[in-house]
């Protein structure tokens, strides 16, 4: 895998891991609830949760490559679909004024947390589709194994998202007052989002399929 390819990975994945989802919004609202140590937790569990999630994704897609050729490819033109779809959802998508609020969850045992964090990212279907969607764009089969670049990037993934949820947990529990009820902002880099998953899934569409 060329470098070029890694660096436009990490851009992409970056760019989109600012975005606050219902994963950061957990963690987010355990580091307000229990301090700092509590959110950190379950930033772990996440982590724990998205790496089983790789390592299935790295299955998959090498066994659809080992079918055929043409299959990959065509996971490759549904995920970009489902890219551009998930940007026109969240372009077009009317949400509530308390959707983007930090959600309220109960007290618990720092090690409940962790095992509830990576269960609750294990059971969620919308990151398996997700990666199956992302991380395709950016493989080329002609450039090596494909479940050595799958891991590869899946690894960078849960590094780049490891450190953007350790800082929204320490950010949310410093800055507590500021950031409960906050809507403006999350609205805003939702609009950017949406533009960006569209922009990448119609850059993935039609790029060389050994370039991406």
């Amino acid at each position: 895998m060329e470098f070029s390819t890694i660096w436009l990975f990490v851009v992409a994945a970056s760019t989109l891991l600012i975005i606050p989802g219902p994963a950061v919004l957990y963690i987010m609202a355990r580091s307000i609830d229990q301090g700092k140590k509590a959110g950190l937790v379950s930033v772990l569990g996440v982590s724990l949760g998205g790496s089983v999630h790789v390592l299935a994704g790295a299955i998959g897609v090498s066994a659809i490559l080992m079918t055929s050729a043409t299959a990959f490819h065509i996971v490759k033109y549904l995920g970009a679909a489902y890219l551009i779809y998930l940007g026109c959802r969240t372009l077009f998508s009317k949400s509530d004024s308390t959707a983007s609020e930090i959600p309220i969850v109960p007290r618990k045992k720092l090690r409940k947390i962790f095992y509830e964090s990576a269960l609750v990212e294990v059971m969620n279907p919308k990151t398996a589709l997700f990666f199956l969607a992302f991380f395709p764009q950016f493989i080329a089969p002609t450039a090596g194994s494909v479940t050595v670049q799958f891991l590869l990037l899946g690894t960078i993934f849960i590094i780049l998202a490891f450190i953007s949820d350790g800082l929204y947990a320490v950010l949310a529990a410093s800055m507590r007052k500021r950031i409960v009820g906050s809507t403006t902002s999350s609205k805003v880099m939702n609009r950017i989002t949406s533009y960006f998953y569209i922009a990448l899934g119609i850059f993935s569409a039609f790029a060389s399929p050994s370039k991406t």
